[in-house]
């Protein structure tokens, strides 16, 4: 299952060691114009090596359009594009051959395929999410013909937690600081935070949230293919990815339905609700409303410290790690949970237009 989508679809190829991390984009619109500028800088938030914080690969990932695309428009024909790998320390993970490296993939895909790349996790490698932010991209750029913003952000690292939702924020500050946290004094403090684990060999997990604005009215079915968990299965399709609520989420879970019931008003001729706790999703369908969740993601599986494991032939043995890895993802997730999203809602509006259930 390496496609993800309906009508606009993604097929990535690639793994973390390989020549390149790359995809094809059918289904997308003809005629829209692609700023390849903003596309680079999408990939650019997402590659490693940008602060003290994250990997230190020293990748520039600079994506290669190979089709699709004729003086500056989409043709509507399918859409080629390759990042290639430049710096792979594929010794680095000569130790992991044999070995199983705690809470990853190896022992997994070991026995399920009955063959792995152990060179930096191979396919199960975030480096596959290249692929998802290109897309994504590409996807921005259509919605912002009908007015859809998509904006996430971190809101906690560890015990670290911002206070209060998007509403309470300033948002243009997301990329004034490593963290990409909409609040300087909490983003010095997760920075601070992620730095001692790094030096402690260690990782930490932690929340990034979503908003998104001017959503059409109606996208999603009632019953499968809901707006919600079309967003939840592309949320946790993403490395490290452990969670999923929207909405008041798992925080409603003590509060009664008197408190969380969203009541409906008219504003300026338009039907609203007073409040949204729903999210902007209900009965799968959404409804107008900004469109809010989080996605959990936990610590990297990868240690810089010796950990217990076992080997092929399931003799126990010592992992000792080397590498260059994230300390915290949260940073680099931020991107790729808005290119997911992107995917997801673009996907719906064509679906939904395909339907011809609205004019």
């Amino acid at each position: 299952m390496n496609t993800f989508g309906n009508i606009f679809r993604l097929t990535s190829f690639g793994e973390s060691h390989g020549r390149a991390i790359g995809g094809i984009i059918d289904g997308c619109p003809a005629g829209i114009a692609v700023d390849e500028a903003f596309i680079q800088n999408e990939l650019n938030r997402r590659r490693p090596g940008q602060s003290a914080i994250t990997t230190a690969r020293d990748e520039k990932d600079k994506v290669e359009f190979l089709s699709g695309i004729f003086e500056g428009k989409t043709t509507g024909t399918p859409i080629a594009f390759a990042v290639w790998n430049a710096d792979q320390h594929s010794n680095d993970y000569e130790n992991l051959r044999e070995a199983f490296r705690p809470s990853h993939a190896d022992y997994t895909y070991q026995t399920k395929y009955g063959i792995r790349d152990h060179r930096g996790g191979g396919r199960s490698s975030a480096r596959e999410t290249i692929s998802r932010v290109v897309a994504g991209a590409l996807a921005k750029l259509v919605l912002r013909q009908i007015g859809v913003e998509i904006t996430a952000y971190t809101s906690q690292v560890g015990n670290i937690k911002l206070s209060g939702t998007y509403k309470n924020h300033d948002l243009s500050l997301i990329e004034t600081n490593a963290v990409r946290c909409p609040d300087t004094e909490t983003a010095q403090a997760m920075e601070n935070y992620i730095l001692q684990i790094k030096k402690e060999g260690d990782t930490i997990g932690g929340v990034v949230s979503c908003v998104i604005k001017n959503a059409p009215v109606g996208l999603g079915e009632p019953v499968f293919g809901k707006a919600h968990a079309e967003l939840a299965a592309a949320m946790l399709s993403i490395n490290a990815a452990h969670g999923f609520d929207y909405g008041l989420g798992f925080d409603g879970a003590a509060l009664r339905g008197s408190e969380t019931n969203d009541e409906f008003c008219s504003e300026n001729g338009k039907i609203r609700t007073r409040t949204n706790n729903s999210g902007g999703i209900q009965g799968g369908i959404t409804n107008g409303e900004d469109i809010y969740f989080r996605v959990l993601f936990k610590p990297v599986p990868t240690l810089l410290k010796d950990q217990n494991t076992v080997d092929l032939q399931g003799n126990e043995t010592i992992l000792k790690a080397k590498g260059r890895h994230d300390p915290c993802v949260l940073p680099r997730a931020v991107p790729i949970v808005e290119a997911m999203a992107a995917l997801v809602v673009l996907d719906l509006c064509l679906r939904d237009r395909a339907h011809g259930l609205r004019g």
